[in-house]
C-alpha cells in the first residue's frame, strides 16, 4: 500500500513548543525515529512539539515507482521530515540489505543512555545488530492496539473487522525477533471506545495522535526517572497479520451484510472487496451499506442479487437474512460504474438472468494464493 501525506498533516505541524522549561532537564534525548506512513507522521508531530529531544533523525523507506512506473511514491514521513527541517535517512529497498544497514551518527556508535530508538508503523523487523546499538529500555515502538490483543502488522484493520467495542494504543519495548513480534513490556497504554462506523483512516489518525501523546508522556517519565514498564500478559492474545487476498474475497452465503460493511471500512483503502459471479467474472463492490428495509422483490437466497431503482443500488442477499446495498461496482477489466449503468450492461451480456444475478460461494472458486 502506498500512502499520500494528507494536507492536514502538513498544515497542522507547528514549531517546537516547550510545555515546560527545557532548562529543567539536562538529559533530553537524541532520537532515531523510524516510520513511513500517516500514522508515523502524526506520532512524529506530537514528538516534535514536545521538549524531550535534542535531536531527531528520521529513517524511512526509499522512493518507489508505482502504477507500472508511471508515478513516484514518496514516503509521507520523508515529506514531513523535510518540512520540519529534520535530517531524513533512507533505508535499503531490499530486506536482505537492510540487515547490514548502519544508522546515522551518533546512533552507529556505542550505547548512550540519551539515545532512543522509536518505531511507528515502520513496516520492517529491526535486526538484532541494530537493536544492540541502543540500551534495552531505549527501544520503543508505538503500537495501535491494546496489547496483547492484535499483535502484528494490521491491528487497526482487524479490530474494525472483529467489531471491537474498545481499542487503544501502547508504547512497548522492542525485543529481538526470536522473542516474538509486539511481545515486549508495556511502558504506557491508552484506551478509547471504538467510534461507531469509523473507517480505517479516521481510526488510524485518532490512534496516532493518542500514540504520539502517550510516547511523549513515556519519554518525560523516563527523563524524570519515573517510567515503569509492565510485562505483557500471555492470555487473551490475538494476532493481526497482514491483509491478504483471501481477506478481500466475499462469500455472501457465509458473510452477513454487517460483516461485509465492516470489512470495507477496514481494508478498502488497501484492496477492493471482490465477489465472483457465475460467469467466472469478478465484481468489485464500492461504498456498501446494510439495507434494513429491503423491497419485497429482493431475492431470499444468499448469494443472489437484484437491482432496486428506488435505492439506485444492487441489493445482495447475504447470510443471517441480511441485505447489502451496493451503489457502485467495477467488473473485471472495466471501469468503475454506478450500479444502474453496470446492471443495464450486465443484462445485455447475459450476466443478469430474469432480473437476478448469481454469485459463487468460495467453495466454488479457485482463488489465487
Amino acid at each position: 500500500m502506498y500512502w499520500r501525506l494528507s494536507k492536514s498533516i502538513l498544515a497542522t505541524h507547528s514549531k517546537r513548543a516547550f510545555h515546560s522549561s527545557p532548562t529543567t532537564w539536562s538529559n533530553q534525548f537524541k532520537i532515531l525515529f523510524m516510520g513511513r506512513d500517516e500514522f508515523s507522521c502524526l506520532v512524529l508531530q506530537e514528538l516534535h512539539r514536545s521538549d524531550v529531544w535534542q535531536e531527531i533523525h528520521l529513517a524511512t523507506h526509499p522512493d518507489e515507482k508505482v502504477d507500472r512506473g508511471s508515478r513516484l511514491s514518496v514516503s509521507p514521513l520523508k515529506i514531513l521530515g523535510h518540512s520540519l527541517g529534520l535530517p531524513v535517512h533512507t533505508i535499503p529497498r531490499l530486506k536482505p540489505e537492510f540487515k547490514d544497514w548502519e544508522p546515522p551518527s551518533p546512533f552507529s556508535q556505542v550505547q548512550d543512555d540519551t539515545h532512543i530508538l522509536i518505531t511507528a508503523s515502520f513496516g520492517r523487523i529491526l535486526p538484532l545488530k541494530m537493536l544492540k546499538l541502543f540500551a534495552e529500555e531505549r527501544r520503543l515502538n508505538v503500537h495501535p492496539s491494546l496489547l496483547p490483543a492484535y499483535r502484528g502488522a494490521a491491528p487497526i484493520q482487524h479490530a474494525i473487522i472483529n467489531d471491537e467495542k474498545e481499542t487503544g494504543v501502547c508504547v512497548i519495548n522492542m525485543l529481538r525477533r526470536s522473542k516474538g513480534i509486539d511481545t515486549g513490556p508495556i511502558w504506557g497504554m491508552r484506551k478509547m471506545p471504538m467510534p461507531e462506523n469509523i473507517p480505517f483512516s479516521n481510526l488510524r489518525d485518532k490512534l496516532a495522535v493518542e500514540g504520539g501523546q502517550l510516547l511523549v508522556s513515556v519519554l518525560e517519565d523516563m527523563m524524570a526517572g519515573k517510567a515503569v514498564s509492565t510485562p505483557q500478559a500471555e492470555t487473551n492474545v490475538s494476532l493481526a497479520p497482514l491483509i491478504s487476498f483471501k481477506d478481500t474475497t466475499l462469500d455472501f452465503t457465509t458473510m452477513s451484510a454487517e460483516s461485509i460493511v465492516r470489512l470495507y471500512r477496514a481494508i478498502s483503502h488497501q484492496r477492493p472487496l471482490t465477489a465472483y459471479m457465475k460467469t467466472i467474472k469478478t465484481l468489485q463492490i464500492y461504498s456498501p451499506s446494510v439495507h434494513t428495509s429491503p423491497p419485497r422483490f429482493t431475492p431470499t437466497v444468499p448469494g443472489r442479487a437484484c437491482f432496486s431503482k428506488p435505492d439506485k443500488a444492487i441489493l445482495i442477499r447475504c447470510a443471517k437474512d441480511s441485505v447489502l446495498s451496493v451503489p457502485k461496482v467495477k467488473q473485471e477489466g472495466r471501469a468503475l460504474l454506478d450500479a444502474r449503468d453496470w446492471w443495464s450492461g450486465a443484462k445485455s451480456l447475459g450476466i443478469v438472468v430474469n432480473n437476478e444475478l448469481h454469485f459463487d460461494s468460495l467453495d466454488d472458486v479457485d482463488q489465487p494464493e
